[in-house]
């Protein structure tokens, strides 16, 4: 298969506001743009746009499919800022954080930190969370925008194993940059994650852990769509990835450290986006139906078989 195609989107839930968000998003970000909008109809929220777009080149998914799900800061999206690729790296970290505050709260102000220049923390008017950081052109390159996943709570102390898990789980895979807590940062607990950062299947992610008091854990707002070419490769996934049965719908599973993954064969976006109104809606009665997806089910429903 080719780098080029992506393997791992992220996925966003939103109540109303995907398409809205995902228009607020591409005016702030350089080469950004929405690719693609689909509605479905009759799923359990009623009618629900599916809305792909890019930031800087990373490309997301998402749903406005009802409030049932808030954006917490468990998953966030950290923005980097390199003077050595971006003419005015500062400037531009300054605009991009002055647009999302709009209506946001900074959880961490733009402010100097040991580890970075510039660095801050905001919650956006959606509740998504991103991390603006001046990078060190020293360092390896990383690509502008990398999900960070933060282990909180029962499972803190649980992101190096999580990050060998998914290397292990994933192909073209492999660990960053490890830096641990130091003894004396109570709290945290010494050799615990700091920050690390790791790749999978080509794609860059961030993970740390945190023992401070968070009122907030992985849920389904954020989710992490695998795309898949084979029934066999979508089963490889489901049993290495699943671990809460109750889960299981729709593609959609969670696994042991209660993060969601989406499992879904890549055809299923042609099926939606290139597909008359009839088409389309035998595929949603067909796929909302299941939990693992069946790849020969969902082209008998397309096809009218």
């Amino acid at each position: 298969m080719p780098s080029t195609i992506l393997k791992i989107v992220p996925h966003l839930w939103f109540d109303k506001e995907a398409k809205e968000a995902a228009e607020f998003y591409t005016s702030i970000f350089p080469n950004s743009k929405i690719t693609e909008v689909t509605t479905i109809h009759d799923t359990p929220s009623g009618d629900s746009d599916i809305v792909s777009f890019e930031l800087w080149g990373q490309k997301f998914q998402s749903i406005s499919a009802g409030p049932f799900f808030k954006f917490n800061p468990s998953v966030s999206f950290m923005v980097n800022f390199d003077p050595s690729r971006e003419k005015d790296a500062k400037e531009k970290l300054n605009e991009v954080w002055n647009k999302l505050s709009e209506g946001g709260i900074a959880l961490m102000p733009l402010d100097k930190y040991p580890f970075s220049e510039k660095y801050g923390w905001i919650q956006d008017k959606y509740g998504l969370t991103w991390q603006l950081i001046l990078t060190n052109p020293e360092g390896e390159e990383r690509p502008p925008i990398v999900p960070f996943l933060l282990y909180v709570g029962n499972q803190c102390g649980n992101a190096e194993e999580a990050l060998q898990f998914y290397v292990s789980v994933f192909k073209n895979s492999k660990t960053g940059l490890i830096t641990r807590y130091p003894n004396g940062v109570e709290p945290d607990k010494e050799g615990t994650i700091m920050f690390s950062d790791f790749m999978l299947e080509n794609q860059w992610f961030a993970a740390m852990d945190s023992a401070h008091e968070h009122q907030f854990s992985f849920n389904e707002a954020i989710s992490f769509m695998v795309y898949c070419d084979t029934q066999e490769e979508i089963n490889d996934y489901w049993e290495k990835l699943s671990a809460v049965p109750e889960a299981e719908q729709c593609g959609w599973l969670k696994d042991q450290y209660g993060l969601s993954w989406q499992i879904v064969p890549r055809v299923m976006d042609e099926m939606m986006k290139k597909s008359t109104p009839e088409q389309r809606e035998r595929v949603t009665k067909a796929f909302l139906k299941m939990k693992k997806f069946d790849l020969v089910e969902l082209q008998k429903a397309y096809r009218g078989q």
